[in-house]
Formats: structure tokens, sequence, C-alpha cells
């Protein structure tokens, strides 16, 4: 049974799209959670065209969005899915859940969930607060949304990853140029746009638009692919990219810099005392994660981290990093790998001696 996913940080978009697609699709049944952090609730509302199926609140410890799809969200698509009674299911996930989640939680699950299928992925977005919504620096607590109190996650991170594994975008309320155009380069140039709810072409994400390896293609922290050409007038992308790796210190002297700002910055980048290990970069609205992720694939390690602004700063921007790579001098004396014992990055990529220099030769 196809599965037409719901996300955002708005619920008013949210619902919109939600009840847009129900009405489109009589046939459907609508699924609905909401966490309670404060109450440590979670409900989950079931609905068809006939009016109220189920109504139910479970219990859970800490309020977890990730707890609540792997507990609740996955058994209950795919239980409806399994009753053959409807012929497509409509679920609006949790404020600030990532259908990425609900996805590859399906794809791991093999034979536990075999009656259902993505078809497409929606994040609803309020228009008018778009530009704050994927740049700005405010975060989740301070929207007042339900999330745990020692969630500290931004806005901008939030609902720039929704937008960059979407399948479509639905825009509630008209928004500004700067706001469209952003949200065009962060997004799969596949992405379908629908500037209302009425211009939601449910046939088309029922007949299923979702390609999983497309959108995981998209979010991949390692890209070496070149990025679609961009046309637009306000947002600019940089996209820098170097064989070489970061200097320890000079990042980690330049690193809020880097990091700061309006802008979203997200990839991949290496340093000469981790040869062996990929580490990520994810920042958005002046919040910036950095993390180890996995390990070189054959082609070797990669320097290259995209990122999306509109304010003026993206020559000095590109500037600065390229002042944190390792230059020719640095290369004929030290090399490309360092033998050390400390880089100062253990708090986030963990300890050095953990990846000898033998793992990658």
């Amino acid at each position: 049974m196809p599965v037409i996913l719901v996300s955002g940080i708005a619920e008013h978009a949210m619902a919109a799209a939600t009840i847009a697609l129900q009405w489109d699709l009589p046939t459907a049944v609508v699924v609905q959670h909401e966490v309670d952090p404060e109450r440590e609730v979670l409900t989950r509302t079931v609905s068809d065209i006939t009016g109220l199926i189920e109504q139910v609140e479970l219990n859970v410890d800490h309020a977890c969005v990730s707890c609540a799809i792997r507990d609740d969200v996955v058994p209950t698509l795919e239980r409806l899915a399994a009753s053959s009674r409807w012929q497509v299911i409509v679920a609006q996930l949790p404020i600030t859940a990532d259908a990425v989640q609900v996805c590859r939680a399906v794809g791991m699950a093999g034979d536990a969930v075999r009656h259902l299928r993505i078809a497409a992925t929606v994040v609803a977005l309020d228009g008018e607060s778009l530009v704050d919504d994927l740049l700005g620096q405010q975060h989740l607590l301070d929207r007042g949304l339900p999330v745990r109190p020692d969630d500290d996650a931004g806005v901008a991170e939030t609902t720039t990853a929704m937008v960059e594994y979407a399948d479509a975008a639905v825009l509630i309320g008209e928004p500004e140029t700067a706001g469209r155009e952003v949200l065009a380069v962060l997004a799969r140039p596949d992405l379908r746009i629908y500037d209302d709810v009425g211009a939601l072409d449910s046939g088309a994400l029922l007949a299923g638009i979702h390609r999983a390896d497309c959108s995981e293609q998209w979010v991949s922290v390692v890209r070496r692919d070149p990025l679609p050409h961009t046309t637009g007038e306000r947002a600019w992308v940089l996209d820098f990219r170097s064989e070489r790796p970061f200097h320890p210190d000079r990042l980690y002297d330049t690193i809020a810099v880097l990091g700061g700002g309006p802008r979203r910055s997200r990839g991949c980048f290496w340093l000469p005392s981790r040869p062996a290990q990929v580490c990520q970069w994810d920042g958005a609205g002046g919040l910036l994660g950095i993390g180890p992720c996995d390990r070189w694939d054959e082609q070797g390690p990669l320097t290259r981290i995209v990122v999306v602004g509109l304010d003026d700063g993206r020559d000095e921007l590109e500037a600065a990093f390229r002042g944190c790579l390792l230059t020719d001098a640095e290369l004929a004396v030290r090399g490309r790998y360092w033998e050390v014992l400390d880089d100062g990055f253990e708090p986030w990529l963990g300890p050095v001696r953990h990846l000898a220099i033998d793992e990658v030769q």
C-alpha cells in the first residue's frame, strides 16, 4: 500500500497539506502522531472519510521522536496497510520528525514491514517564514515547538534536513523571492514545489515519486558529483572542494567563523591526523555539528563542504576555508598523514589512536 509522509515544523502547514490530501484521496486513511514532551505522551489518531477510527494515548519515556517512530509510527503504518481496508495511507508525522527516519526504518525492517511502500515524502512549509526557517538562528525551543527541554536542535538544521530529503514541498503563504531561491538550491533538482495546498498533485504522489537511492545520494555526507547549476539572484552557493586535509589547529581556531552566520553548510572533510576517517560537517543557522561518519572508500579522502547563504560573506568564507587547508610547505615537511597522540578534536571525532596510518595505504 502506498504511504505519503507529511513532515514539517509548522502545525498549520502540515494540517493543511494533510487535509488537502485526504480530501483528494477519499480511499485514504490518515494517521497522525503528536508528541507531548511535558506529559511524555504520544497520541495516535486514525481517521478516514467516515470519521474518527481510533485515538490512543501512549506513555513514552523521554518523549523521544525517534523512539516514537520506531515503536509506534512504523508499526501502525504496517498494521493499517496489512488490513487492506484502504488504498492509501497519509501519515502526518510528529512536528519536527524527519521523513528520512521513517523511510530508513521501513527500509531496514525487512519482512516485518512488507505491506507498504513509501510513495512520497512531502514537507509542508510556512512560506512567509521560509527564510527564517531555513537559515535563521532560532532553536526549536525558542519557537515553543513540542520538543524535550534538553533538545538544543535548531529550527534551520531541522527544516533544511527535511527539505533536502523531500520529494515534494508545499508552501502555505507567499514566500519572499529569497526564500524560494534558498529552497530551490537546498533541495534535489527534481523536488516538486507546490505554491499552495490546492495545487498538490495527489495523483502523482499516489503513483509514487519517492526514490530512496536518489534521496540518500543527495543527503549523503560524501558527494563527489558536480552540483546542479543555479540561477538565483539572491541565494549563493559555495562549493568548497579540495583533495587536501584541513590543518587541525587552524580549523579549530576558525571553526566558529566557518560554521556561523545565517547559512546552511554540509559535507565532509578530513584531517592529516585521521587519514581513514570521514568527518561529517553539518551546519545551519549558526549551529554547527561535526562528527565521525564512516571510512573513506577506494577513491580516497576528500574535503568538500557546500554552503548556501544570502549574506555578503561568500568570498570571505571561501578564503577562510582555504586558509585552513594544509599548505605546500606543510605537505612537504610533514606529508598528508600525521602520527600524533591527539589533535584537539577528540570530543567530537573520538581518539586519534584508533585510526592508524596503514589503514589508508
